[in-house]
């Protein structure tokens, strides 16, 4: 008998690699005992990286919900593992030093046993201070190698880093093949040269199934000396998800390894429940093609856990090409023809922006470049016409170092826009914030919190947080929900699909009432209401004033982070200052003034979603 291999359950990334939630507190409560009863997992991958997001989206707090749920796994002797992303904490843009040492105290005390730290740019410096603060606050510290294919990308490349890594203080080892194209003898190699040199090091192998290769990498990675196994199951399992347990061990087994088994009864209850969650509302949100393998995934090399939103994206930006399209006598695309350029787009912009390992969050700004590249040149614009203030951080060395060079074309860029290069360590340019945002929950009369967790989540999603406190968040999220039911069921309700006009539902949510408009066809834009709900301030010019046009759709934001300071009406503002933000595809794009003037009208409100050609502010 060869030795054991362990298994661990994704089960946080089994639902944001197929859609864009995951499950509600209730219903992670409800399905946790029987995971457990399975029988067959070492550990289970409870929190991290979106999945807290996710709470807040929802109206729920994020740390009570980890708390409850690692308990029952804690409770069974099964080890919880989170991810997160080193210098960006659990978001996607970098946060300061003193909320990442924050973030490991906080996760501890919640009941986290691993902290998965990867650097999207696998860059070690970002990852050194997160095995200090993890191990001080008795985690297990455990770092991943973002593995992407490129001709940077090499075994001897991955297997450096990990000796890095373990020289210091890495406890674990985890192969993170977020994409699932490493080569599987490549990989077996990167395990094999790390297992010689640190025969007792813990290593997990992380893959997702959508190219094709994960099953052939898992059998090479165990070969070679893995000892635990991330894994999915369904019907969330395959496609842009990870491998299925069943097929894992049942490959393994045959192979004559070690493995748990499974008790079938409580597996199918699992299946049964994810099912439940899906029909009750979060297949709303799973997008069917991403229950597909597709080899298509191994040229642009995007991982699985972005594909699930993915399609949601381009279900937005295809609507808006067309509606221009229309707008303008040219042919309509399909949902498959504009994928396709997608991603012919990303194999072409990668190079050219230094081979960025295609993780969160650069696979997203990789891919919302070339997005955006394929929308502008649709609309007979060029390339590279608008780039995030974050993607312009990676570009310019703030987030870390790129692993290739620049092309020249995107140097040329930065230095026509006066941008300036960094090269020293990435932190530095992230002061601590704690005592500011301790002084503003205080201000705001809100509590810290038990091990100041809250303090921690509003540090770490400012704008999220706050969408949560004053209920806007739920509102939100109901009415989205409701919008998506009510367009399910349109085909079969003839009272519905006849009827274009919005309507307004109210919906009742343990007692407490909300109000939601839901819209179709050219009214789908039309706003949530409530009565709790205050809009920004405008006043109406006087006089002709200038429009500033949504260059695409998102949702409006004043500000991006706390320590900006908002434009008002009556600020007086040049050509060039950014008046706004629109948070599109996880990024948010700076909107500029074209025109000098004074701001007379602020046409939405904080959070409200807004369409490309939208008008969002008026000067004057």
């Amino acid at each position: 008998m060869k030795r054991e291999i362990k298994f661990s359950l994704v089960f946080r990334d089994m639902w944001q690699s197929a859609g864009k939630y995951v499950p509600t507190v209730d219903q992670l409560m409800k399905v946790a005992p029987e995971i457990i009863k399975m029988g067959c997992f070492a550990r289970v991958e409870t929190n991290g990286g979106g999945f807290e997001q996710v709470n807040l989206l929802f109206g729920e707090n994020p740390n009570k919900a980890v708390r409850q749920w690692t308990k029952p796994f804690h409770d069974a002797g099964i080890q919880t593992h989170m991810l997160d992303r080193g210098l960006n904490g659990l978001r996607m843009s970098p946060v300061s030093d003193d909320v990442r040492q924050l973030f490991y105290k906080v996760k501890k005390a919640q009941g986290t046993d691993i902290t998965r730290t990867f650097c999207g740019l696998n860059d070690i410096r970002n990852i050194a201070p997160s095995i200090k603060h993890a191990k001080a606050a008795g985690m297990i510290s455990q770092c991943a190698l973002s593995i992407t294919h490129s001709p940077i990308h090499t075994v001897d490349y991955y297997t450096n880093m990990a000796f890095k890594l373990i020289e210091l203080g890495a406890d674990e080892i985890c192969v993170k093949d977020m994409a699932g194209i490493g080569r599987p003898v490549s990989l077996g190699k990167i395990v094999k040269n790390i297992k010689d040199k640190y025969p007792d090091i813990v290593i997990q192998y992380h893959s997702h199934a959508g190219p094709g290769f994960s099953v052939a990498s898992i059998l090479e990675v165990c070969n070679a000396g893995c000892d635990i196994i991330d894994v999915g199951m369904e019907p969330l399992s395959w496609g842009t998800g990870h491998a299925d347990l069943l097929t894992v061990q049942a490959m393994l087994k045959d192979a004559g390894y070690s493995v748990p088994e499974v008790n079938m009864e409580a597996y199918m209850r699992v299946r049964s429940l994810i099912q439940e969650f899906m029909d009750d509302f979060l297949g709303l949100y799973i997008s069917p093609k991403n229950r597909l393998m597709n080899s298509l995934l191994i040229g642009p090399g995007l991982p699985g856990g972005m594909m699930g939103s993915l399609m949601a994206d381009l279900e937005t930006n295809l609507e808006s090409l067309n509606k221009y399209n229309q707008k303008n006598n040219k042919p309509l695309i399909t949902q498959d023809e504009l994928l396709i350029k997608l991603f012919d787009e990303v194999a072409y912009v990668w190079p050219k922006l230094g081979y960025p390992p295609l993780v969160t969050p650069f696979s997203q700004y990789v891919k919302n470049i070339a997005l955006m590249n394929v929308s502008q040149m649709l609309r007979g614009k060029e390339r590279w016409g608008m780039i995030a203030d974050d993607i312009w951080d990676m570009i310019l060395g703030k987030a870390g170092q790129l692993p290739g060079p620049l092309a020249p074309e995107i140097i040329e860029k930065a230095k026509n826009e006066g941008r300036e290069f960094f090269t020293g360590n990435p932190q530095d340019n992230y002061p601590d914030v704690l005592p500011k945002f301790r002084q503003m929950m205080t201000e705001k009369g809100w509590e810290f919190g038990e091990d100041d967790e809250e303090l921690f989540e509003y540090a770490m999603h400012p704008a999220q947080y706050e969408a949560y406190k004053s209920g806007k968040a739920k509102e939100d999220f109901l009415a989205d929900v409701a919008k998506k039911k009510a367009a399910k069921d349109a085909p079969a309700q003839n009272s519905i699909s006849s009827k274009q006009e919005p309507q307004v539902l109210t919906v009742d949510v343990e007692g407490e009432k909300f109000k939601v408009v839901v819209a179709f066809g050219e009214n789908a834009n039309t706003q949530t209401g409530s009565a709790s709900e205050t809009k920004t301030a405008t006043t109406p010019s006087n006089g002709e004033s200038k429009e500033v046009i949504a260059p695409l759709e998102g949702k409006f934001f004043l500000t991006k982070n706390a320590s900006e300071k908002a434009v008002q009406i009556g600020d007086m503002v040049k050509k060039g200052d950014t008046l706004c933000y629109i948070e599109a595809m996880k990024t948010y794009n700076a909107i500029k003034s074209e025109f000098d003037g004074k701001v007379v009208d602020i046409c939405l409100s904080n959070g409200e979603a807004v369409s490309e050609d939208d008008v969002i502010i008026k000067i004057q």
